[in-house]
């Protein structure tokens, strides 16, 4: 159901980028395809158009959609590509992008749960995300109680018991509109992983706009093992052991990078310090280097791709 002032049902396009995982990214699309309302348009952002997934993709008959496969000049990582599929979706005249990782997997009802929540070009609804194997959330998630603190939920149950919640921020599974996408601009691709997810709704709630979680909006998409957590500065910060070199140095660049940009030069150096501290203790001095050149690159904004991804 749209809401009373909206003229017609909100057109919406799925949006997610891939690379080397063609198995993944038509499982994506085989669970947009199932949706009990399907969305009006899907693009996938191909990294690597020479990985198999094209080949994979167009062997698919009978979409309820219209299927965009945008093949990347080069590899821009999710940061990039979703910058690159956005642009799409809105430029082919659609009301909003639902985001998703290739990984990501709305269950049938969730795209229905969205529309039945009610269009608001002045806010971002997203689904619930949950982990396969746990059953617990994928990523823990920030909302506001009725009393407008704001908690942490690890689990399905510690959210409200509404249908839709009020919620800090959202980046897979977000529905963006127009409106949003307008006044706040496109992704930040040069962050190409491990950021966007952060920057892009920390524009979004900075120009004023909210987030809400639509509860029977659900989505499998896997998590990650092994989460540490602690807060500091009055963020949380979130420790995933042993990642490989190169993601490992994503985060923590664009971490430091978006903090600078946030706070100022103090609080984004505590952060670092406070960030390398708890990498040594858990992953061992052995990686001292990596977090160090991650920590430069991200205090002197060297964003893009690194030569050696």
């Amino acid at each position: 159901m749209i809401s009373s002032d909206s003229p017609k049902e909100a057109s919406i396009a799925a949006i997610f980028a891939t690379m080397s995982r063609p198995e993944t990214a038509l499982r994506c699309v085989e669970s947009l395809a199932q949706q009990t309302h399907p969305p009006d348009l899907v693009v996938v952002a191909i990294n690597d158009p020479t990985d198999g997934t094209i080949e994979a993709l167009t062997k698919i008959t009978d979409l309820p959609f219209r299927l965009n496969l945008h093949h990347m000049a080069s590899n821009r990582g999710n940061a990039g590509g979703i910058e690159e599929a956005m642009e799409i979706a809105f430029h082919s005249g659609v009301d909003a992008a639902w985001i998703l990782d290739d990984d990501s997997w709305p269950q049938k009802g969730a795209l229905q749960a969205i529309h039945e929540s009610g269009f608001q070009p002045e806010i971002v609804k997203h689904a619930q995300q949950l982990d396969p194997a746990t059953s617990r959330l994928t990523w823990p998630l920030p909302f506001f109680d009725e009393n407008r603190n704001w908690k942490l939920a690890w689990k399905p149950e510690d959210l409200p018991n509404q249908l839709v919640c009020n919620t800090t921020a959202a980046w897979t599974g977000a529905v963006i509109t127009r409106k949003i996408y307008e006044d706040v601009g496109p992704v930040n691709g040069e962050l190409f992983i491990r950021g966007e997810d952060e920057e892009y709704p920390w524009r979004i709630g900075k120009a004023g706009y909210r987030f809400q979680l639509v509860k029977n909006a659900i989505m499998d998409h896997p998590g990650p093992k092994n989460l540490l957590k602690w807060s500091f500065l009055g963020k949380n910060l979130f420790f995933e052991k042993k990642l490989p070199d190169w993601k490992l140095h994503y985060k923590v660049r664009n971490m430091v990078w978006l903090k600078k940009k946030q706070s100022g030069n103090l609080k984004a150096l505590m952060m670092a310090l406070s960030y390398l501290g708890v990498a040594i203790l858990i992953d061992g001095p052995g990686r001292i280097p990596l977090l160090i050149r991650a920590i430069s690159d991200g205090w002197k904004g060297k964003l893009g791709k690194i030569p050696t991804t």
